[in-house]
């Protein structure tokens, strides 16, 4: 068994929301997705598989991870020291808005960890990503539709597997 790490996709995903070239070049879905074939065409991975196809090797494809394209932005309640990702946080006493968020205040009752007596969780829900109030407009420009993980979507709970045989 062989095993490859490709983080290319990752990095453009997350690279898109802060480049104004990436911006440019992917501003929408489509124009995004149109880009990865492009990559995947011209990459190593795709050489490396064709390699495998003619060896008559079985190769298995996986994630460690979904991501969801994220449109809405939905307000997140906390200090200043609270976890920076957009799909969920921790920190002390945070709070936002339950149709758009999870949010836990008890994290032992969920298996996750208290830091101290007011650790508490949000996880977006859907398509939103958290937002600050100080720079709201700011943050749903930068975020807007852009690819993010670690909330509660169906997109990012389930891992995609993909296994290829070559043809005969």
């Amino acid at each position: 068994m062989v095993a490859f790490v490709f983080n290319f996709l990752d990095i453009l995903s997350h690279g898109r929301s802060n480049n104004v070239i990436l911006k440019e070049i992917a501003g929408s879905e489509a124009a995004f997705r149109s880009l990865m074939k492009s990559w995947f065409t011209h990459s190593p991975l795709f050489s490396i598989m064709k390699s495998f196809a003619e060896k008559n090797f079985t190769v298995i494809v996986t994630s460690d991870h979904g991501s969801v394209l994220c449109s809405r932005g939905t307000m997140a309640h906390g200090k200043k020291d609270t976890s920076t990702n957009l799909r969920y946080k921790y920190g002390d006493n945070l709070n936002c808005t339950p149709k758009e968020a999870l949010l836990i205040k008890k994290p032992r009752e969920y298996r996750l960890p208290a830091f101290n007596l007011a650790t508490t969780y949000i996880i977006a829900k859907e398509d939103f990503y958290f937002v600050y109030p100080n720079k709201y407009n700011e943050y749903i420009r930068q975020f807007q539709n852009s690819f993010q993980h670690g909330g509660i979507s169906l997109e990012e709970m389930v891992v995609p597997v993909a296994i290829m045989t070559p043809k005969k």
